[in-house]
């Protein structure tokens, strides 16, 4: 029976997989495969849709859906004050052409640590990236690495304090904060970010060598109204495409005919006349680098105040109340840090553009509307692994996972390495994850004294590095929006993005192993 039960596990994984791959929406897909998984271990299958799968997603949007919240506003704002746009660049005009993969890729490290969303930097990193490609005289099919190594790797899972939304999830598992491990984060990003630019600067010297230069970019699919990289996009990210501006309003802001000025600056104004919309900066050009940064600054050092000196020294004793869920601050610390950061960042922003932004109330709408599909996605991929973790043949997987040889950190790295492989998605793999078997990790961790901001680290770098698979939402519309092919670009992605990450992730293990957490 357990035999057959595993093998009813695998099917719902691979009808979850499968399907999703092939755009249908994880919204109808994880209970379906949910159900699948139930009915060939012969459990109740209507039980387990309201009564596991159901209760499960809605503790993961009671738990997570504010940070969704504040998090798709604060993108839409960045995005519609120009102020994305104008760190992007300050940086490549900063740098210059000759080190044009560099800008790219601090650029978009700037702007996904201080809490922009992926989707929203793609969009505008991309026709800089153009700009600064032209003028080194660079093929473009660098570029797709360049974005990805700035925006989806160490400022995604490394760097202590990332508000990112895969640094969140473990936090009410392991009662941890945003800077779980900041040491060992510190050295997994020193170890991405180099490995990364060292390999960037490889095949650059050899397209140089080759005497290849720039050439115009193939066609371009707009994540906002492709409906299959849409869905993919709600896998991998944590802000819906369709709320970007549209491909009138980008226009509008001259995004996609940036043009080099003397050979080191991107020009940075709106185009004269263009029409009041989403993105147009209400007739005015992009802020300066100052007030541009400045909220992504606010949200890092709230961050970090709320997290290490301000939340701990208040009477949270009412926590313990039935009302509140009966817990402890370090069930909810974390989450509640990074949220009173977004949100006092998003009023900081306001305040400083709001004459740049057209309409205030289209933005917010914009925002929070954005936050809604990717949230609920998710959840539904936590409804699957509860349920998954609920059928008896789950103790063979769990069995097998806690007894691969290297110790705890190492089978937690596995299990979640596999299941964003699986799933496409760091955010669903480690959900599904930690739904599955967070609890079991932490009573080992109790056991064996192993410190669970180190697990925390771990899984949340595991959980990046194979999700870059082709196909991974966020490749996808990468490759997309920059107009190149798997073909062209895929092997740098899988270098900066995968093989990177996985050194970063070995680092950590050996080093927590000897040293501990720190």
């Amino acid at each position: 029976m357990d035999v057959i039960g595993l093998l009813g596990i695998v099917a719902g994984l691979a009808l979850l997989v499968g399907f999703s791959y092939r755009g249908w929406t994880v919204l109808l897909l994880a209970p379906a495969a949910a159900l699948v998984a139930a009915a060939l271990s012969s459990q109740p299958v209507l039980a387990h849709w309201t009564q596991v799968f159901m209760p499960a997603a809605a503790g993961f949007l009671a738990q997570f859906f504010p940070l969704f919240l504040m998090g798709a506003i604060f993108g839409k704002l960045m995005e519609d004050s120009g102020s994305v746009r104008a760190i992007a660049g300050f940086m490549t005009g900063w740098l210059g052409p000759r080190r044009a993969l560099l800008a790219v890729v601090l650029a978009g490290a700037a702007v996904t640590y201080g809490g922009v969303s992926l989707f929203v930097a793609f969009f505008v990193l991309a026709p800089m990236g153009h700009a600064m490609f032209r003028a080194a005289d660079l093929p473009p099919r660098l570029m797709p690495a360049a974005i990805a190594l700035g925006t989806s790797t160490f400022t995604m899972s490394a760097l202590p304090g990332t508000p990112a939304i895969q640094n969140a999830i473990p936090m009410p598992f392991f009662g941890t904060t945003a800077f779980a491990a900041p040491g060992l984060g510190l050295i997994a990003a020193a170890i991405m970010l180099g490995f990364g630019l060292w390999w960037l600067g490889v095949v650059e010297r050899r397209a140089r060598r080759a005497g290849e230069g720039y050439r115009a970019p193939g066609p371009t699919r707009d994540a906002a109204t492709d409906p299959l990289l849409r869905e993919r996009g709600n896998m991998a990210g944590h802000f819906d495409p369709a709320e970007l501006s549209s491909p009138d309003e980008r226009r509008q802001l001259d995004l996609f005919g940036v043009e080099v000025d003397g050979g080191s600056t991107i020009a940075a104004a709106a185009t004269p006349g263009a029409p009041v919309g989403s993105g147009s900066f209400n007739g005015l050009g992009p802020p300066g680098i100052v007030a541009a940064a400045l909220p992504l600054l606010v949200v890092v050092g709230i961050n970090l105040l709320a997290s290490l000196v301000v939340l701990p020294r208040l009477d949270t004793g009412y926590l313990a109340e039935r009302r509140f869920g009966g817990v402890d601050l370090s069930a909810v610390g974390g989450v509640w840090a990074v949220l009173v950061a977004l949100f006092v960042a998003n009023l900081v922003l306001v305040a400083l553009h709001w004459r740049r932004l057209a309409d205030l109330k289209r933005s917010i709408d914009a925002g929070a509307n954005a936050a809604v599909l990717p949230v609920l996605s998710v959840a539904s991929l936590v409804g699957f692994g509860a349920v998954v973790a609920s059928l008896p043949a789950f103790g063979l997987v769990k069995d097998w996972v806690l007894g691969i040889e290297g110790g705890p950190l190492v089978s937690l790295a596995v299990s979640t390495n596999l299941l964003a492989a699986l799933t496409g998605s760091a955010s669903g793999g480690l959900t599904i994850a930690l739904e599955a078997l967070g609890p079991t990790f932490m009573q080992v961790a109790h056991t064996t004294g192993l410190d669970p901001a180190l697990l925390h680290r771990v899984a949340v770098i595991g959980a990046g590095t194979l999700d870059s698979l082709p196909h991974n939402g966020a490749v996808v519309s990468l490759l997309a929006v920059c107009g190149c092919t798997h073909k062209e670009s895929y092997r740098d992605i899988v270098v900066v993005g995968i093989v990177g990450a996985l050194l970063a992730l070995v680092a950590v293990i050996v080093l927590g192993g000897i040293f501990g957490s720190f």
